[in-house]
């Protein structure tokens, strides 16, 4: 046991904690105390929202949001416009856009973006899943949603190559955000901005 701990359950529920992104082990401490200090109860509903969430999340089979159920509740909703989709890397994403309030379509989530360096290929990301819903007809434009980076725009232009042959509208948000910007941690008002003001893609920046 290392000689700062002491107590082994300690030490291994801070080593838990600082696995998190952005933690480290001063606050991993700060958080396992804190955790400590608590009644039972709540330690104990803390810990199986975790577990409930990990058993029994589930991935929306059209979009590929997080959900409760099969289909995800922006896909179900009859009154979102089903022709447009927006694009986006991943969950965080979706919240970013929807936080805007700007954007009434549905979504398609990726899961990444493509980075050789990283070795991820376009086959590792659901690239294919939204050119089988765009073939599938009903969509009249397809929104390119991706974070501004080098990576951002390899997806792009991928995705458009894809795409170009089978009709559908092709946009990508306006460069409001900053180019190398990661898009969740853009502003409502410069994303919001972005999306109504998107413009073709032509398979150029």
């Amino acid at each position: 046991m290392n000689q700062q701990y002491p107590s082994i359950l300690l030490e291994k529920a801070v080593g838990e904690f600082s696995k998190l992104p952005g933690i480290g082990r001063k606050t991993a401490m700060r958080l396992v105390l804190h955790l400590l200090r608590q009644d039972t109860a709540t330690v104990e509903a803390f810990g199986n929202s975790i577990i409930t969430l990990k058993r029994e999340v589930k991935y929306c089979k059209v979009c590929h949001n997080i959900s409760d159920t099969e289909t995800c509740q922006i896909c179900a909703n009859p009154q979102r416009d089903a022709s447009t989709v927006c694009v986006v890397e991943n969950i965080r994403d979706v919240m970013a856009v929807e936080a805007t309030q700007q954007y009434r379509g549905l979504y398609h989530v990726l899961g990444g973006v493509i980075s050789p360096m990283d070795g991820v290929g376009p086959s590792d990301l659901q690239i294919e899943s939204l050119v089988q819903r765009v073939a599938e007809g009903g969509i009249k434009e397809v929104i390119l949603a991706l974070s501004t980076t080098m990576e951002g725009d390899t997806t792009n232009f991928y995705i458009y190559r894809k795409l170009d042959k089978l009709g559908v509208k092709l946009s990508v948000i306006a460069r409001g955000i900053s180019v190398g910007d990661e898009l969740e941690y853009a502003d409502e008002v410069t994303l919001g901005r972005s999306i109504v003001n998107r413009t073709l893609f032509t398979g150029t920046v």
